[in-house]
């Protein structure tokens, strides 16, 4: 109860914010006041106590991250232990002249009873735990957090893309970003910490060096100039009182130390040390079993400790005859499995009927033998979780519920190709290493990296499939390094975006009008069939995904329809009034929120022919070729210095003009957005940035 009662009060001193503060008065009191022997044993104690605290947290904790308040612990212990050095070298320079019990128990335990009393031999114990801390255990710690803070640092652009590519594909959504955000700052600055705090560790090994020659050299002065006390019996008692000091403080430090390394090299799994030991160094019987061979013939060799190293050999052939006995028992379960399994019986004669004639699948995906295990659950296989985030991801983007993706395997295809179709065609394909993961190259990187050459199947890039132990080094040079289920996920996110319109139906705006009349019955009521038939309004929505424009604001989409339908039935006039409806959702995805917007605009006299061709050639525009192409060079130039400047690319067109220019680049210059006047907000402010197509007008006005 008693000890309940104290953690319950330290926790409310910890929460009240006063536990760091007081405990900083106290080793200051530790440093200017003597302290009696009694108190030197209580702190003593308690140095040792918490020391082998922080040694088993760091051994069971699963992740560096989780016990992120080391360093400070590693400052506040060696504050400690220091505090106590100071203290307890002034009571054994006042008082040791009394005998080897003047600094208390602890003290005196370990100069008489761990050293024998002998203090040549604790000298020699004390040199060895100093050299162990300092040049073994702390100078590896030390370096091992200094490179790894130095990789962390290097490896944070590469993984904040990583973080960008999977939201950009719906595999994440914001929350989950931002906590993986958080979660790479914090490593950051553990290791950062760490890289630091190791320096107050090796302070604290030289400190006790040089304390323990102070204490020898200060107590013989003391003892034989102040004390009268012969050669031989000053030097038993201050040093023995020196060696037993020096061990009190060595074993904690050796021990903080000894945590310190554990933490930095860690490897971040979601397993404690005992376990990863366990399961990484006894899983291979044919090791135990060769070094069970080796022990036993060390064991029967003459002279040799027979008994031990026979027990040894003895205890590695039993693990590894039982690790042999647990894999075969796990085979044999596993083919009385596929035993059970009852075989199908032969189907039976019938006639053919219309359940034979198999639907195509509205969006597919074939993949070869080899990347099965990518799609089985059962084999670990995270591309179903991440195709159902790119769905979730394109239904909230687009504004209607893209259809599930049918997933089969095609022995026809290579063993690591996959097959993307949509209504039974195939609209994409590559190939990817299951083993490996895929290094792109954003446009600037700082090294290269070896591998297998590729290209990014989504977007066109340079990239190299890399092994997965030098996906730090590629992201310290730049590369963001995805793994083959986001390659994948991520060119399936690329094929339904562009190819959002053919997967809107009949059906997807039947559902989106029905959930539309829940808020407005009338406005659905006087639209569909009075004004317009499904048909009509779908036509109008596939125009406007064709062309990007979500289609979420489907109140405004519908009042717009209800707005015109009486003057108009064409759904591209429609679609042009929908449009400006929508501008401030159009301009505010190709600018943000930004108060200006930079516009390129037509050459008047290009401009002009046109609309003189538009005229008299109806919904299409002819033009001479040269002067076609002439004008597709100078609005490729502009989208280039628009993209190089990081601004958007936006060619201002009259409201007659855009459906024809919208159609000309929407594949060769997917970067261009083509406005119409009218389409701009009120509120938005223009900048015009450059003219387009300032040609000499042929004789015959431009018409072919």
């Amino acid at each position: 109860m008693e000890l309940a009662a104290i953690l319950n009060n330290a926790q409310q001193t910890a929460r009240r914010g006063l536990g760091v503060p007081l405990m900083l008065m106290v080793l200051l009191a530790m440093m200017v006041l003597p302290l009696p022997p009694f108190l030197l044993d209580t702190f003593f104690s308690f140095n040792i106590a918490l020391a082998l605290v922080v040694v088993l947290v760091s051994v069971y904790t699963q992740r560096p991250l989780d016990f992120a308040v080391f360093p400070s612990i590693l400052l506040i212990t060696t504050l400690l232990r220091l505090a106590l050095n100071v203290a307890s070298t002034r009571v054994v320079l006042l008082e040791g002249h009394t005998g080897p019990d003047a600094a208390g128990k602890v003290i005196q335990a370990f100069g008489e009873f761990v050293v024998g009393g002998n203090y040549a031999v604790g000298l020699v114990v004390f040199i060895i735990l100093v050299v162990i801390n300092f040049v073994v255990v702390t100078k590896g710690a030390g370096r091992v957090a200094e490179v790894s803070a130095r990789f962390t640092l290097d490896a944070m652009p590469g993984k904040q893309m990583a973080i960008d590519a999977d939201l950009n594909a719906g595999l994440i959504d914001q929350d989950q970003a931002r906590e993986r955000r958080e979660e790479i700052r914090r490593e950051a600055d553990f290791y950062g910490s760490m890289d630091g705090a190791s320096k107050f560790v090796r302070g604290d090994a030289v400190a006790g060096i040089l304390i323990l020659f102070i204490n020898i050299i200060g107590g013989l002065t003391v003892g034989m100039a102040q004390h009268d006390l012969s050669l031989s019996e000053a030097l038993r008692n201050y040093t023995l009182l020196t060696i037993g000091d020096g061990l009190v403080a060595q074993i904690p430090s050796l021990l903080i130390s000894t945590a310190a390394a554990i933490i930095v090299t860690r490897v971040s799994a979601r397993q404690d040390m005992g376990e990863q030991i366990v399961g990484q160094l006894f899983h291979n019987q044919r090791a135990l079993a060769v070094t069970a061979g080796v022990l036993g013939i060390m064991g029967v060799i003459p002279g040799m400790p027979n008994f031990a190293f026979l027990s040894l050999a003895s205890l590695c052939a039993g693990g590894a005859w039982w690790l042999w006995r647990r894999s075969r028992q796990e085979l044999l379960e596993e083919e009385t499995k596929k035993q059970e399994v009852p075989e199908e019986a032969p189907p039976e004669m019938r006639e053919l009927t219309w359940e034979e004639v198999n639907s195509v699948d509205i969006i597919g995906l074939e993949v070869g033998y080899r990347l099965i295990p990518l799609v089985d659950r059962n084999q670990g296989g995270e591309l179903m979780a991440r195709i159902k985030g790119v769905r979730k991801k394109l239904s909230q983007e687009l504004g209607f519920l893209v259809q599930p993706v049918h997933i089969r395997d095609n022995l026809d295809l290579d063993p690591n190709a996959y097959r993307i179709s949509l209504m039974g065609v195939p609209v994409g394909e590559a190939e990817i290493y299951p083993d490996r993961d895929l290094a792109i190259n954003p446009g600037q990187v700082f090294g290269t990296v070896h591998g297998i050459t590729t290209t990014d199947p989504a977007f066109g890039l340079e990239a190299v499939w890399i092994e997965p132990s030098e996906r730090d080094q590629a992201q310290t040079y730049g590369y963001t390094v995805v793994d083959p289920t986001t390659v994948i996920a991520t060119h399936l996110s690329q094929i339904l975006k562009n190819h959002a319109h053919e997967l809107l139906g009949h059906e997807e705006v039947q559902k989106l009008l029905d959930v539309l009349s829940r808020s407005a019955p009338k406005l659905v009521e006087d639209l569909v069939p009075k004004m317009l038939s499904v048909g009509t309004v779908l036509k109008v929505l596939q125009n406007l995904l064709e062309e990007g424009v979500p289609i979420r604001d489907m109140r405004t989409i519908a009042e717009t329809l209800a707005e015109h339908a009486p003057r108009s039935q064409d759904p591209g006039t429609l679609t042009a009034a929908v449009r400006v409806a929508l501008g401030r959702m159009i301009v505010q995805n190709i600018n943000g929120l930004e108060p200006e917007l930079p516009v390129s605009v037509l050459d008047p006299s290009l401009e002009q022919i046109l609309q003189n061709s538009m005229q008299t050639g109806g919904e299409g525009v002819g033009l001479e070729p040269g002067l076609a192409e002439q004008m597709h060079q100078s609005l490729a130039q502009m989208v280039h210095r628009q993209e190089a400047a990081g601004q958007p690319a936006v060619l201002l067109t009259p409201p007659a003009l855009r459906p024809w220019l919208s159609r000309l680049v929407r594949h060769s210059l997917p970067g261009l957005h083509v406005l119409a006047y009218n389409e701009v907000p009120d509120d938005k402010r223009i900048k015009v940035v450059g003219t387009v197509g300032q040609l000499a007008a042929p004789d015959n006005g431009g018409a072919a």
